[in-house]
């Protein structure tokens, strides 16, 4: 399969180091493209930091590169919010190009962004390719993960899930998206936007009822910062005690069968006990736990990367992670 990384950013130039270690499992990386003029015209290895030139030149015209690579898959990582990105995604099917993306709002569309869904689930089927939002959050940990586990029960009453992430470990741009090193005041200016905190919640608790077909009533969110308790230095800046540390958000859903799902989710740096948990009230109880937490950079790559084949096999159409077979290990 010829794939091309659609996107440079830090989780882009991740992905396209791991499409070139997976060139013997039926994966030939042949293009990539990015807006950014300082990586336009250059070797994709010197983007990358290799020490070997790759043969594979940055651009940012992106019908071209398909038609010139012949490709299959664009592995698409440029933003988190469906608008901006539809044009991109148009252009891919247009092509004849199947797209596994990052975008967040991608994940689960139809409530969000339902003319924009409808759109491109036409485009795909009459271009004759799947389109698939995934990731590790939205995509796995709070999501495909807790419907899985829902599989082992008879009956459910309510799903719980709660993750809690340490914000230092992970990329400067999410550092930034979760308010770290803000006042609170500008975080509470920030949050009236409607785009600031974590992209994705309301798609994966909207995902787990609609694959257990529950038609939710009454839905409600809330989002508060996290405030340092002492002083915290991350890779890329430091975080007095006072300032905002990240977020806390909180979704729950309920329907008239007294049915709920709950996702928690804090992420912040410096966060104690990060962890992933997941409990179904049901026949039987599923009490999931993993410690330490799925660590979402290196696990978001993973999960673009292995579901390539998913999706080469799968029906033309915008698809969600609960019509594709179990993800697994790409030649592992």
């Amino acid at each position: 399969m010829n794939v091309v990384q659609y996107g440079l950013g830090p989780i882009g130039a991740e992905s396209a180091r791991k499409l070139l270690e997976k060139s013997g499992n039926g994966i030939r990386l042949v293009g990539a493209i990015d807006i950014d003029p300082a990586k336009v015209g250059k070797d994709l290895g010197e983007i990358l930091g290799m020490k070997e030139r790759l043969g594979i030149v940055v651009s940012n015209d992106a019908r071209t590169v398909f038609r010139s690579t012949q490709t299959h898959v664009a592995v698409h990582t440029t933003s988190s919010f469906l608008e901006k990105v539809f044009s991109q995604l148009a252009q891919c099917a247009e092509s004849n190009v199947n797209v596994v993306s990052s975008t967040e709002e991608l994940f689960y569309p139809y409530d969000r962004h339902p003319r924009i869904a409808m759109e491109l689930d036409a485009l795909a089927k009459r271009n004759g390719i799947t389109i698939v939002g995934t990731g590790v959050n939205p995509g796995f940990v709070m999501d495909t993960l807790p419907l899985m586990a829902t599989g082992m029960c008879t009956r459910i009453r309510s799903i719980t899930v709660e993750r809690v992430v340490d914000a230092s470990r992970r990329r400067l741009p999410l550092q930034r998206k979760i308010g770290a090193g803000m006042s609170v005041s500008d975080f509470e200016e920030k949050k009236k936007s409607g785009t600031f905190g974590h992209i994705g919640l309301r798609e994966s608790l909207l995902f787990i009822a609609a694959g257990l077909e529950w038609n939710l009533q009454r839905v409600e969110e809330s989002l508060a910062p996290m405030i340092a308790t002492k002083d915290i230095k991350t890779p890329y800046f430091e975080v007095a005690r006072g300032q905002v540390s990240g977020i806390h958000q909180i979704i729950n859903g309920y329907n008239t069968a007294i049915h709920s799902l709950s996702l928690d989710l804090k992420m912040y740096v410096g966060a104690d006990n990060p962890h992933d948990s997941i409990f179904v009230d049901g026949d039987p109880p599923i009490d999931l736990e993993i410690k330490t937490g799925v660590f979402g950079d290196s696990a978001t790559v993973a999960a673009l990367v292995n579901v390539i084949p998913l999706v080469v096999a799968s029906a033309p159409g915008l698809l969600t992670m609960k019509e594709l077979p179990v993800l697994r290990s790409l030649g592992s």
